[in-house]
């Protein structure tokens, strides 16, 4: 499905942006964080105030959000570590903890599936799916 295909992508972005960031090719600056940090925020409350209109909901929504909910979460939970503590350019710890950014990418991707879902993209468009 969309999600498991998002969740191994990220999973991938994260093990790639844990090497680079270990063999100090990449640095995270604190302007970076803090955007990431907003973007998260941000996807949160746009998520409770689209969550509070009402309507029918669609079964494959609960799985999106869920996806979407621990992404953004992670990604906010991962910035504030980062921008709190400073690791070494080369340090494991900090290369693993910079890995785990890649909630930032389960977030944008859980996104796209919950759009694709809303769209009625993953079924067909009979009455029974809605």
């Amino acid at each position: 499905s969309c999600i498991e295909y998002a969740t191994v992508a990220s999973i991938v972005i994260g093990v790639i942006a844990g090497i680079l960031r270990y063999t100090a090719v990449i640095t995270f600056t604190p302007a970076f964080l803090w955007v990431t940090l907003g973007i998260a925020v941000v996807y949160l409350a746009l998520g409770l105030l689209t969550s509070s209109i009402p309507g029918k909901r669609k079964k494959c929504v609960c799985e999106r959000l869920r996806a979407q909910l621990t992404g953004i979460l992670g990604t906010v939970l991962t910035s504030i570590i980062l921008l709190g503590v400073a690791f070494a350019a080369t340090s494991v710890l900090g290369a693993i903890i910079a890995g785990l950014l890649m909630f930032f990418s389960l977030m944008i991707t859980s996104t796209a599936c919950l759009v694709k879902c809303k769209e009625n993209c993953d079924y067909s468009f009979d009455s029974e799916n809605e």
